[in-house]
């Protein structure tokens, strides 16, 4: 049974990498004007977000797979609105980079996720600003602007989308913090696209009709439906990936395999894509910001290991863990899925490229949830 579990969790992880990777990959060849030429990101994420939305209805309503949320008019209006919002926009922003950037210097970009993260977490009042965290910061973007000066086809329009996309996404996780959380709300990554993804693609409806849709008309694009079927249904799978990743191994695991996957996709893209050309300069800076992120996550576990340490001294706090590790049905212990959660949705967050990877990390899954998910 151990090397059967081991073999599972491996192939899991396995997954999850070639899904990220794909993903990437397929939405920069789908949107680049020198190949399947769709440069439309506000469609491309629209369709996914209608294909989400659709498969998460029947997976919630129709089969059962998990069951809804108890979800208010209030909830609704206060905090998956304006959350769906800023990840309609993270989505907006990071997909159109696309169009200007190569996929290698888009990772590199996307190491200063931890930075904006503890930025817009200081800003609202949900972390404190501390000298070991900004040290950190200051080191991940030493090592982005060394990785930026070495890139010999920088954009300026591409780079702005980027991070602008990465500041909005910050924002949102921030926000999921601070609505959801505090209202004791827990979604999984198919309730959290169940309620998002219509949402989303509604506020993405604005700006394509008045941005893409002129252009399109002109345009007379032609649709290749199984293309724009596989590119969806390959996001939406990386978010069970996701889903199961968290659920088997935890939000460590799932952070050292999304380094492990960046490295692997910029080499991948320099080969699919010859014109990404990759400098010493690229790496060295990327090397230094990668070792602030990973700096980054050891100091926040820490911090979690050392929350969690006085609580786990008491007989009482042991006696109701056991009692949350065996409960049968879908409730948990609130200031265990506060803390777990928050673990789960920064491991995430190391994941920008695909549509609907962001939804995972509104969500705190224990193993015992996953594990009868995987069951079904």
């Amino acid at each position: 049974m151990i090397s059967r579990q081991l073999v599972l969790t491996y192939l899991y992880l396995l997954i999850y990498v070639c899904l990220s990777s794909g993903v990437i990959l397929f939405n920069k060849w789908v949107l680049s004007p020198k190949y399947f030429k769709f440069p439309f990101p506000i469609t491309l994420t629209m369709i996914h977000m209608a294909f989400s939305g659709i498969v998460t209805f029947f997976l919630v309503r129709v089969f059962k797979v998990v069951p809804p949320v108890k979800m208010t008019f209030h909830i609704y209006a206060t905090c998956v609105i304006p959350i769906s919002a800023f990840f309609a926009s993270s989505l907006w922003f990071g997909n159109t980079a696309y169009l200007y950037i190569s996929v290698a210097f888009i990772q590199m970009l996307k190491a200063l996720m931890p930075v904006a993260t503890f930025i817009m977490a200081v800003l609202c009042g949900t972390d404190k600003l501390r000298w070991d965290l900004f040290l950190n910061m200051v080191l991940v973007s030493v090592g982005v602007v060394v990785s930026s000066y070495g890139e010999i086809h920088f954009n300026v329009i591409g780079t702005l989308y980027q991070v602008t996309g990465i500041f909005a996404e910050a924002l949102r996780l921030v926000l999921t913090q601070v609505l959801l959380q505090k209202k004791g709300l827990t979604l999984n990554p198919i309730t959290s696209l169940y309620y998002i993804a219509p949402c989303s693609f509604i506020f993405l409806f604005i700006p394509w009709y008045l941005l893409e849709k002129p252009e399109m008309d002109v345009s007379q694009i032609q649709f290749n439906h199984s293309i724009f079927f596989l590119n969806a249904l390959s996001a939406f799978a990386l978010n069970i990936s996701i889903f199961l990743v968290i659920g088997r191994t935890g939000a460590v695991t799932i952070r050292v395999a999304g380094v492990l996957k960046d490295w692997i996709l910029i080499a991948l893209s320099t080969i699919i894509f010859p014109e990404s050309v990759i400098t010493s300069l690229n790496i060295i800076g990327y090397a230094v910001a990668l070792s602030g992120v990973v700096l980054y996550n050891y100091l926040k576990m820490k911090d979690v290991k050392a929350n969690q340490l006085p609580a786990d001294n008491t007989p009482d706090r042991a006696t109701k863990d056991k009692k949350v590790l065996y409960r049968p049905d879908n409730s948990m212990d609130s200031n265990d899925g506060t803390v777990i959660g928050s673990l789960a949705s920064e491991a995430a967050a190391v994941d920008e490229e695909a549509p609907l990877i962001p939804s995972a990390r509104l969500s705190y899954v224990t193993r015992t949830q996953t594990g009868n998910f995987s069951n079904r």
